[in-house]
């Protein structure tokens, strides 16, 4: 089993679910006590988030670049960035390592494919569902994203930073998230991508009319097959 680093923190909430995540899909692999191989570099997301709020992706970027460096040298032989957002500077953090960055987009699309799907809706922060990075990437796979409108998408967002990054989970969000589903079907999507690690915490398969793509399983997946599991 390859050594997987972890690039986290942002938020710890959903870093707990990859740790999670990639510890219960390891015992239930291989049985007995086995656990992931796996090496934690968790950043203090305030200052992430100053930098996302501020359009500051490059020093952004530098920051991550570093970190992964640090889990190269503590044995990684692979990395993750554990968020869907931060894949914005995913070109500068796999620049700074030589081992390879398994990217989040690219685990999804494939499970998007295998479904047999090609228009997909996408519930993210608003960086994510804004900005070309994500929707572009998954073009290049032959998917097409579909993005609430701005409504929705500031409740989307909002709820993510004011709520699930605190561990604050509500009712009242979740009936939001289902009226923003239902509506990104109205609009001629075939399934839902849960472009947010923290979105996971909120909303499950019961709550959607049409497939859920949890982006968190589908990339901690991807790794443990990468990893030899």
């Amino acid at each position: 089993m390859r050594t997987i680093g972890l690039l986290g923190g942002m938020s710890w909430e959903s870093t707990a679910e990859y740790y999670r995540l990639a510890n219960e899909t390891v015992r239930d692999r291989l049985g007995g006590l086995h656990s992931a191989r796996l090496v934690l570099h968790s950043v203090d997301f305030a200052e992430i988030a100053a930098l996302q709020a501020a359009g500051r992706w490059d020093e952004a970027g530098q920051v991550l670049g570093q970190a992964a460096k640090g889990l190269e040298a503590a044995g990684a032989e692979l990395v993750l960035i554990c968020t869907n957002t931060m894949h914005l500077v995913a070109d500068d953090v796999q620049a700074a390592v030589s081992i390879p960055l398994l990217h989040i987009v690219d685990s999804t699309a494939d499970a998007v494919r295998a479904a047999g799907l090609a228009r997909v809706g996408l519930l993210g922060t608003r960086f994510t569902m804004e900005q070309p990075f994500y929707r572009d990437r998954m073009a290049g796979h032959g998917v097409e994203l579909v993005v609430p409108e701005e409504a929705d998408r500031a409740e989307v967002h909002r709820v993510i930073f004011d709520e699930l990054c605190v561990g604050v989970v509500r009712d009242e969000s979740r009936e939001a998230y289902r009226a923003a589903i239902r509506r990104l079907v109205d609009a001629g999507a075939q399934g839902i991508v849960l472009g947010c690690t923290e979105i996971e915490l909120l909303v499950g398969p019961g709550d959607s009319p049409v497939p859920l793509f949890p982006t968190t399983r589908l990339h901690v997946e991807a790794a443990l097959r990468a990893a030899g599991v």
